[in-house]
């Protein structure tokens, strides 16, 4: 393991982690999700078990206070093999300093984890285009992409235009070897608001182009959106196109007429939506990476572990679907 890592060990993260129920409570969100998953013929399936990946949003508590020469071990351990990230930066304190990109290049080689993608805003983007893909190999991930909405006009001429954006920013990407991804949330699957026919994310999906422009589906967001805008399949979109979503936020959500998302965000496992028949639904054609994410991570109880404890349910549950 890496120097970076040394200020704060496995005996350290065991005694901030005391008194931890992770192993216990995995049973029990497991046993709910091998029930489902036996469904699932796990032939062909197009979402590989052995590269399951994490958002560090999940754990962005974790992150900040330990640092990453903790976690990447610990992600490690539990079985992660793919990082998507969400910014470069933890606590100061930990070294007495920021830590670099090569450092944590090096904590990602050295735990046999690869940096899939990151979440960069879209501001970076229009800055800082070159810096942004100048970070990602430094890293070695394949993708660099935004959790922003296209833009925020949200008329079908917005949209075209934030794809003309886009087209320029992913060809700049593809010289360079990367793709470039948008992460959606359920606005982008409203209708627009010159033309209450038209469904953004068509606009926005047609007027990029393929070659330089791909789409990282978060899966949740996607049925939040057919909840409040009716009328698509979220599988057909990435059987209709498969290789332009390489990458599937794989968040989970619980049915709830209060909320009007319609679902509350829950641990992987933990909830009810159509898992088992999306991965069925969108066919064997490309490989798509599983990253898991939980937004209301931190949250967890009990704390510690929290947020970790999460990832490490959330992971077993996945695998409990792909294996």
């Amino acid at each position: 393991m890496s120097h970076i890592s040394k200020s704060f060990d496995r005996r350290d993260f065991l005694r901030a982690t005391a008194g931890t129920t992770v192993a216990l409570a995995a049973a029990s969100v497991t046993g709910a999700a091998a029930t489902s998953a036996a469904a699932v013929s796990k032939k062909n399936l197009s979402i590989p078990k052995d590269r399951i990946g994490i958002q560090l949003y999940s754990i962005r508590d974790k992150v900040s206070a330990l640092g990453f020469g903790v976690v990447l071990p610990e992600l490690a351990r539990i079985g992660y093999k793919e990082i998507e990230f969400a910014g470069y930066t933890q606590n100061t304190s930990i070294l007495g300093r920021q830590i670099t990109l090569p450092e944590i290049r090096t904590l990602l080689d050295d735990n046999g984890l690869r940096a899939v993608g990151s979440h960069v805003g879209i501001g970076n983007f229009r800055s800082n285009l070159q810096g942004e893909l100048d970070a990602a190999q430094i890293l070695g991930m394949p993708h660099v992409g935004t959790a922003n909405a296209p833009t925020n006009v949200n008329t079908v001429a917005g949209y075209r235009a934030a794809a003309d954006e886009f087209n320029v920013w992913g060809a700049a990407a593809t010289a360079r070897g990367l793709k470039l991804y948008q992460h959606n949330h359920a606005g982008e699957f409203a209708f627009a608001t010159d033309q209450p026919s038209v469904r953004l994310y068509d606009v926005f999906l047609k007027n990029t182009d393929p070659r330089h422009v791909y789409l990282e589906l978060d899966i949740y967001w996607a049925y939040v959106g057919q909840y409040r805008y009716p009328g698509f399949d979220p599988a057909a979109y990435v059987r209709n196109q498969p290789y332009r979503y390489p990458l599937f936020h794989m968040k989970d959500g619980d049915a709830n007429s209060a909320n009007a998302n319609g679902f509350d965000i829950v641990e992987f496992g933990a909830g009810d939506l159509p898992y088992e028949k999306f991965v069925r639904d969108i066919g064997p054609r490309a490989s798509h990476v599983g990253i898991w994410e939980q937004d209301t991570a931190p949250n967890t109880q009990p704390n510690p572990p929290g947020s970790l404890g999460a990832a490490e349910r959330s992971f077993t549950a996945l695998k409990g679907l792909l294996g």
